[in-house]
């Protein structure tokens, strides 16, 4: 903002070119006793005082554009919110195409939208297939977890398979210590369990005192899970032992019971993904933890003192006749 200040000697400059032209104007258009005798109203000291009031108004104003901030207080700032861990399923069953493009995309897509959304909660990832691991620990920062969870896919898991009982003890262990509030997990997931001990994962979830939400991806009805070639060119569907095509299907009862028997809530993946805004308000109106407070130190805004004699001065100006009171009325004629 201060390149404006360019504009006062732009300014002064062009008024006095104006000037100098309408001087010279002046004298091509009559006699100088006679031009002096018809502008004799004219209060020239006053037009030059009203010239002056605008280009100061100006460079006051581009003075309170540019926020000009002294004079200091101390604020304490503090950051609350909830403790989110997001466990992501990345089992070969999440390629499958029941929702476009596919299911993992489809989660990654939704998990980033939540991401964009938090406000002062900290965040983290767990990746699980066969088995499960924390992909990004808790975190305030919102980038790095977005950088995470672009990185993950299925080629991250050496162990394919669903084991939702890993992936929930894994999720549990990734919480701080200590703490049994403010804590959520978020399970994106087909559902498809296929290891069991899910209700000793569920208890000990319980125990500390985790809420757990669940999000199922995909069809109910059952669908082929695509393979892919070395060059990511579509080879065909996953077969098993018989050559029989494997179908993969969304089972949202083993999902429901987790998150009812935690205090949570199962929702349906939809293409709008309208669940995931209304699970990002439902955790932005929960009281959280305080996570961080600090004194900083904040510069007052004294732009208005400025804006303030700007604003009087361009007032002032229109107050200010450019023509004067004459009590004498000429009659005459020049000789």
């Amino acid at each position: 903002m201060l390149w404006f200040y360019l504009l006062v000697p732009s300014m002064m400059l062009f008024l006095w070119y104006a000037l100098r032209r309408k001087q010279r104007a002046m004298e091509a258009f009559g006699e100088s006793e006679l031009m002096a005798k018809l502008s004799a109203t004219v209060n020239h000291n006053a037009r030059r005082i009203k010239l002056l009031l605008i280009v100061t108004s100006v460079a006051l104003l581009t003075t309170a554009l540019a926020r000009p901030q002294f004079g200091t207080r101390v604020e304490t700032v503090r950051r609350e919110g909830q403790d989110i861990v997001v466990a992501l399923d990345l089992s070969a069953s999440m390629l499958a195409e029941d929702i476009a493009p596919n299911r993992l995309e489809k989660a990654k897509h939704s998990v980033g939208t939540l991401i964009r959304r938090l406000e002062g909660d900290r965040i983290g990832l767990v990746a699980f297939a066969g088995d499960a691991f924390v992909q990004s620990p808790l975190t305030l920062d919102y980038g790095a977890a977005t950088l995470f969870l672009n990185s993950m896919s299925t080629e991250l898991m050496p162990v394919q398979g669903t084991n939702l009982a890993e992936a929930l003890r894994v999720s549990v262990e990734s919480f701080e210590a200590g703490e049994q509030q403010h804590r959520i997990l978020i399970v994106i997931t087909d559902g498809e369990d296929h290891e069991g001990e899910i209700d000793a994962a569920v208890e000990s979830a319980v125990e500390a005192g985790i809420r757990i939400y669940t999000v199922g991806v995909g069809s109910p009805d059952g669908v082929p899970i695509p393979e892919f070639d070395s060059r990511g060119n579509r080879a065909g569907y996953k077969r098993d032992e018989n050559g029989e095509v494997v179908t993969t299907r969304l089972d949202e009862v083993t999902l429901e019971r987790i998150a009812r028997e935690t205090g949570g809530r199962y929702l349906r993946a939809t293409p709008g993904e309208n669940e995931l805004d209304r699970l990002a308000e439902e955790i932005g109106e929960m009281a959280g933890r305080e996570f961080e407070a600090r004194q900083v130190t904040q510069f007052e805004e004294q732009f208005q003192i400025f804006l303030g004699f700007a604003l009087v001065l361009l007032f002032a100006e229109t107050l200010i006749p450019e023509r004067r009171r004459q009590s004498e009325t000429w009659t005459g004629r020049f000789k």
